[in-house]
């Protein structure tokens, strides 16, 4: 017979849940840990030696534990967790289920970021898994660890965060003091010499020379980087072939002319670590003449201009559908050399083609985008009889560059000694003449009886005055020029005296070496103006 339950006799028994660690207990715990020291001295490497050696034998004397790895970072910051690739191992296996819990030696070793601390031990705990802090005897499984570990995690956050404005502090005092610190792995031309102070590398300094010298002669950064990559040299970072960047950067690096600047970037703050560069947020320090140069100085600051003249023609050109400059070309020599006699705009390089065949012309840029209406007579120029009376014209100016340079240099001497002689000085000794008497009629202005014809006098010295500085503005301007040419021609000379210059073929690199301009004079005619002012004028043979 059946017995039949009531109502009454049924029971419901209750099995209370078991905690995560009752759960965990139940079975061999997979047990890791994570081990971190800031920096790789010696001491630092010892204590993290320790560590490693210390958790293997804490978690293989406990019968209840399983080793599951040992993870340690060495000598990186522990502000990120994205540079620390032991860690975010860690995590992986976590993912995985290959990890039950982790013991570390305190939260500030886990992590000195707030929100990465607290994203990561959320996440954690979501998989059952704890983080055992010896330090502050806490298990982040336990409900009321979270608030302790915030308050942890922010203090060590604020310590990371006084540390780095510490060293931020050293480092602006080192820069204050004139210590400069030297990336010799990626600096082309340098190492560490004697007293550590740097030495010139003289196979890889000639390497930097050359990336100057063809800069000057108005070579591109691309066309450069092709030169010496065909020559099979590598840059001294990684040992890769040359890029533009990397031209850029040594044409920009004032190393290179024995000076160094301090602080051109900064770190925005000591958690993200991201860097920025310095436009005036921060002082930055000049040191001149810490080591000696591989770029003269002069050289160095030519290539500065010369960097911001092509930079000005090529904004100019993107800015303006039509002009009368163009943008710059180191393509073609004579696209920055060959100017119209007439409008003065430059040539540009076209090709016409008729039946079937193509032709390489020069014309006036002006004639091309206006018509007649700004250059009524301009020629159009075959390029095969300009390329051969150049070269006759420098074959012309080698022939006697030594008459030339005598009379050259004479002449630009003499300019110069004007300059500096002349009117400027007597100009200033106007001023101070004028300036005294300035300050004897605000006196007189302040009697009434004479305050209107001292007013107007005032007023007549001012003006006077200010016409005598922009004389010496404009002479001043003259004299750099003068002293420009003087350099330019010195360079030219010692060129001709080291290298035959004589040639069979048009070259586009001698062609910027030595000439300054080329002027279309008419169809049948050009002026060449070679670098200190010497002019050859040249017919322009039509023949074949």
């Amino acid at each position: 017979m059946t017995e039949t339950l009531t109502q009454n006799d049924m029971r419901v028994v209750i099995i209370p849940a078991k905690s995560q660690e009752e759960i965990k207990q139940t079975k061999r715990l997979k047990v890791a840990a994570y081990c971190r020291v800031s920096t790789d001295e010696k001491e630092q490497v010892n204590s993290y030696k320790a560590q490693i050696e210390y958790y293997t034998e804490k978690i293989n004397k406990n019968p209840e534990w399983q080793m599951a790895g040992i993870f340690a970072d060495e000598g990186i910051s522990g502000t990120q967790a994205k540079k620390r690739p032991e860690f975010l191992k860690m995590i992986r296996q976590c993912r995985q289920g290959k990890i039950d819990l982790i013991l570390t030696k305190s939260f500030s070793r886990f992590a000195r970021n707030t929100l990465d601390s607290i994203d990561y031990i959320r996440e954690l705990r979501l998989l059952g898994i704890g983080v055992v802090s010896e330090k502050e005897n806490m298990n982040t499984l336990n409900e009321d660890s979270e608030m302790l570990i915030t308050i942890l995690s922010c203090f060590a956050q604020a310590e990371s965060e006084s540390i780095s404005k510490n060293v931020s502090w050293g480092i602006h005092q080192s820069f204050k003091n004139g210590n400069v610190p030297m990336q010799y792995s990626r600096l082309l031309g340098y190492r560490k010499g004697k007293n550590d102070a740097p030495e010139i590398v003289p196979d890889e300094a000639e390497v930097v020379k050359e990336i100057y010298r063809c800069y000057l002669d108005g070579m591109s950064m691309n066309l450069i980087a092709d030169r010496l990559n065909e020559k099979g040299l590598k840059t001294k970072k990684n040992n890769s072939p040359y890029r533009k960047a990397v031209i850029q950067r040594i044409l920009t690096n004032e190393k290179y002319a024995g000076d160094a600047i301090l602080q051109k970037t900064y770190v925005t703050d000591c958690i993200t670590k991201k860097t920025r560069k310095n436009n005036g947020e921060l002082p930055m320090y000049i040191v001149k003449n810490h080591h000696d140069p591989i770029i003269s100085r002069d050289d160095f600051n030519r290539v500065q201009e010369e960097m911001a003249r092509r930079s000005a023609k090529r904004n100019i050109a993107e800015k303006l559908t039509k002009t009368e400059q163009g943008k710059y070309s180191a393509k073609y020599a004579l696209s920055e050399l060959l100017f119209c006699g007439e409008c003065g705009a430059h040539y540009r390089r076209v090709t016409w083609t008729a039946k079937g065949f193509k032709e390489i012309k020069w014309r006036c840029i002006s004639r091309i985008q206006y018509g007649k209406r700004k250059c009524h007579d301009s020629p159009t120029i075959d390029e095969q009889p300009l390329h051969r009376a150049i070269v006759s014209a420098i074959n012309e100016f080698c022939e006697v560059k030594d008459d030339v340079a005598k009379v050259l240099r004479e002449s630009v001497t003499e300019d110069l000694d004007a300059n500096l002689n002349g009117g400027v000085q007597a100009a200033q000794q106007r001023i101070d003449e004028l300036t005294h008497n300035i300050d004897e009629l605000i006196k007189l202005a302040a009697v009434p009886e004479s305050a209107a014809a001292a007013m107007t006098d005032i007023q007549k010295f001012s003006e006077e005055m200010k016409a005598l500085r922009e004389f010496i503005e404009a002479e001043k301007l003259k004299q750099a020029k003068t002293e420009r040419s003087n350099y330019e021609l010195d360079m030219v000379l010692k060129r001709l005296e080291n290298e035959d210059f004589a040639i069979a073929e048009y070259d586009d690199v001698v062609v910027r070496q030595l000439i300054e301009k080329i002027t279309v004079m008419d169809k049948n005619t050009i002026t060449v103006t070679f670098k200190g002012g010497f002019e050859v004028r040249k017919g322009l043979d039509n023949g074949n």
